[in-house]
């Protein structure tokens, strides 16, 4: 059985095919003799002609996605869209990408999307030749194979969500702090950082604390496709909090270092079963390599009881107070041997590629020095939150960084 998929064109017009390619003795042939005599209303099977009379080769059945409600829609079906499936078979065996010699021995089971308000048969035709030749080929051919979804999936997006889903999978990113308690000052700050795909929005404690996870709404609906962190610095209920975080709309989670590697587990756990980020917050820990290493391993915790293992965070983040900013220089440590564990024991929202953010006085001067020294995102909240010009001193933090990243990206049906 094989299996392809094309969207071609817009409008009410639109083509969506996703078809079915097999042995007459298989699976398919199977599927298409129970589709021929087991009808439903309004998603009548018909074959594929090129004209009445003339079946198609291979022989092909023809499904309505969308519920066939009279016969003005029905004639869409039984006239452009039939018509436009019959001959991209028929063109597709004499291309060879279907092999004549198996033109008696295969099936083909096409869906076809035909909008109700489709009205222009010339675009219905060509766009629905469009997408079943291109089908075809997919299913022959085997497209995509993973290597090509893996590289995708955080790269592209789908029309008709509506939105961008962003995930870290292009590093250096700026993470700007929002750790004000003061909404009305942090509302101004968000408004006024640029859009860049590599900026993140921080929800900060101290913000949460006074306004709840809600607050991330606030600052999704003025930047609603930028990474947004809510910095929970969970330390117990792990599961609970990260369930939290995720239904407020945010993208990540932080959790401290601090809490029981039970509640760590756990937290990362939930976020990974709803897609957000595990970021998992150092400050305060006197040894992170060693916290990684028991996360790593499945170590037994000081508390009882033992944890799975493979519970890496998809974030480190390497925090120094702001209470204790002015008192003492940061250090960083060793970010290539966090890395070196976690990259090798992370299954998570990054794909297996921990990430290390640095925290805590970073400033323009020495932002190059952290990523030199392997630092992955750049936190930075009253640098930039109380300058005068947060765009400005944004946009200089953001040239270290690397292009925007879909820039240059042209896609097609392709």
């Amino acid at each position: 059985m094989q299996v392809g998929e094309a969207l071609v064109g817009e409008g009410a017009e639109v083509a969506h095919i996703d078809l079915l390619v097999g042995e007459k003795n298989g699976p398919v042939g199977t599927a298409f003799t129970n589709a021929m005599s087991q009808m439903s209303a309004g998603h009548t099977p018909i074959f594929a002609v090129i004209r009445p009379n003339l079946p198609v080769k291979p022989s092909t059945l023809i499904v309505p996605k969308v519920t066939v409600r009279n016969m003005k829609e029905a004639e869409r079906i039984f006239g452009p869209a039939q018509s436009a499936v019959a001959k991209a078979v028929a063109d597709s065996v004499e291309e060879g990408v279907i092999p004549k010699e198996k033109a008696e021995e295969l099936v083909v089971i096409v869906s076809v999307f035909l909008h109700p308000q489709a009205a222009d048969y010339n675009k219905i035709y060509r766009f629905n030749y469009g997408a079943a030749k291109l089908a075809v080929k997919r299913a022959m051919t085997g497209f995509p194979d993973i290597k090509k979804v893996l590289y995708e999936k955080d790269r592209s997006r789908h029309p008709a969500l509506g939105l961008k889903v962003t995930k870290l999978w292009d590093p250096p990113y700026l993470q700007v702090a929002l750790d004000i308690p003061s909404w009305k000052q942090m509302e101004r700050v968000v408004s006024e950082l640029p859009q860049n795909d590599h900026l993140i929005i921080e929800a900060g404690t101290p913000l949460i604390k006074r306004y709840g996870v809600e607050i991330v709404g606030r600052i999704k609906e003025i930047k609603p496709e930028t990474f947004v962190v809510a910095d929970l610095k969970t330390l117990d209920t792990g599961n609970l909090e990260a369930r939290m975080v995720s239904d407020a709309g945010a993208d990540a989670v932080v959790i401290s270092g601090l809490a029981p590697l039970q509640t760590i587990e756990k937290a990362v756990a939930e976020a990974r079963k709803t897609g957000i980020y595990a970021c998992l917050d150092m400050l305060n820990v006197a040894s992170p390599l060693e916290l990684l290493e028991k996360l790593s391993s499945g170590e037994e915790g000081a508390s009882g009881g033992s944890i799975s293992g493979g519970s890496i965070p998809d974030v480190v983040e390497l925090h120094r107070a702001i209470d204790v900013e002015q008192a003492e220089r940061h250090a960083w440590g060793n970010i290539a041997e966090l890395k070196r564990i976690g990259r090798g024991s992370s299954s998570g929202s990054s794909g297996g590629k921990m990430l290390v953010a640095v925290a805590g006085g970073i400033r323009e001067e020495n932002a190059a020095e952290a990523l030199k020294g392997g630092a992955d995102i750049l936190i930075v909240g009253r640098g930039i939150t109380n300058s005068r010009d947060v765009e400005a001193v944004a946009r200089r933090f953001l040239r270290l960084m690397k292009e925007e990243i879909d820039q240059y990206r042209v896609m097609t049906d392709f």
